[in-house]
């Protein structure tokens, strides 16, 4: 009975024992559910603010010199300003009967001609020659060439650009005045310059 007894000691022992010794759980903290945020959202930029431009030109009336007129930002918002290009129609250009010869009287309109040339010099001209009704229409139309030819050669010695010049003859058909008097006639013997469009 004694060894049952042992026996029994032991076994209560070892149960004893393994009670002590059983794992326990551990005791642990949870760990944090990580909480969603929200994204920070930036401040949307604001708009500038438009500055009125009265001519819709492109150039705000606060810096547009010319609010009411459309211009261009080079010129502050004014219009460009282009010198008009003259008219170059000159018919005091006169030659002496039968002659293809320049008066000497006309010598200063064409420097002066020459001179407005000079300030447009991607312009081309147009130089029509005339005579008056006196001889064949065959010499008339030969000497309104060369009345013309002259002409172009006394800009291109003043320094024009022969390449924009054109020597046009057109003969005894557009007179500017009648062929009843001498007087009439001079006017007839005439180069005149024209600006070509």
């Amino acid at each position: 009975m004694k060894t049952s007894l042992n026996i029994l000691s032991l076994f209560i022992l070892i149960v004893a024992l393994f009670a002590a010794c059983k794992p326990r759980k551990m005791i642990t903290q949870a760990s944090p559910v990580p909480v969603a945020t929200p994204p920070v959202q930036e401040a949307p930029e604001q708009a500038p603010i438009a500055e009125s431009d009265s001519d819709k030109d492109g150039t705000p009336d606060s810096k547009d010199n010319c609010p009411s007129n459309a211009g261009s930002s080079e010129n502050n918002g004014c219009p460009e300003i282009t010198a008009a290009a003259p008219s170059f129609n000159y018919k005091n250009i006169l030659f002496e009967f039968n002659s293809a010869v320049l008066k000497t009287t006309s010598y200063l309109t064409l420097d002066e001609i020459a001179r407005e040339m000079k300030k447009y010099s991607g312009m081309k001209f147009s130089l029509n020659g005339h005579s008056s009704a006196e001889g064949t229409e065959t010499r008339n139309m030969t000497l309104s060439i060369d009345r013309s030819t002259a002409v172009k050669s006394y800009l291109v010695s003043a320094g024009i650009n022969g390449r924009n010049l054109e020597a046009k003859g057109f003969g005894e058909s557009l007179p500017i005045n009648t062929n009843d008097t001498e007087s009439a006639r001079q006017q007839n013997r005439r180069v005149e310059i024209k600006k070509d469009n």
